[in-house]
């Protein structure tokens, strides 16, 4: 749990740090307001795909302990934030080079589309984890209410 809170924690700061960068590089540029640039897609998806989804997935590992299944879970959590970080480096450089006025080339979208290949090959071994957790595990017992009379 502590990986994915930690994990979480440098998403906010990274996305919050990214937003700041988009809004004083565009204005340092010149860059013309409303003129769209992939860096407040960075800001977007590191918030997001970092911050808010490994915060809901630390609840869930909470309320189901998907790392149970230790392998599995490595395996999620190394796939998901390889592919949100090289997606969101991705973003930043081709964003960059748009404010810069240069050419981008196919390679960064190729590169981009690594990236979101490997936070859906993340999200389907999370959810490989999270079956197994559910019904895998074993059974709860039931917690009955005894009523007393008087």
């Amino acid at each position: 749990m502590k990986k994915l809170f930690n994990a979480a924690l440098v998403y906010m700061v990274l996305g919050v740090g990214s937003g700041l960068f988009y809004r004083e590089f565009t204005k340092l540029n010149d860059f013309p307001e409303g003129q769209f640039t992939q860096l407040g897609l960075a800001h977007t998806h590191l918030l997001t795909l970092g911050f808010i989804v490994l915060l809901i997935v630390l609840v869930v590992e909470k309320a189901f302990r998907i790392s149970a299944s230790p392998r599995l879970f490595a395996w999620f959590f190394w796939l998901y934030n390889a592919g949100v970080g090289v997606t969101s480096a991705m973003l930043i450089w081709h964003g960059t080079l748009t404010v810069l006025g240069k050419e981008s080339s196919a390679m960064i979208s190729g590169i981009a589309g690594l990236g979101h290949i490997s936070i859906t090959a993340g999200m389907i071994v999370f959810f490989i984890a999270l079956r197994r957790a559910i019904f895998h595990s074993p059974a709860q017992p039931a917690i009955v209410e005894s009523t007393t009379q008087a």
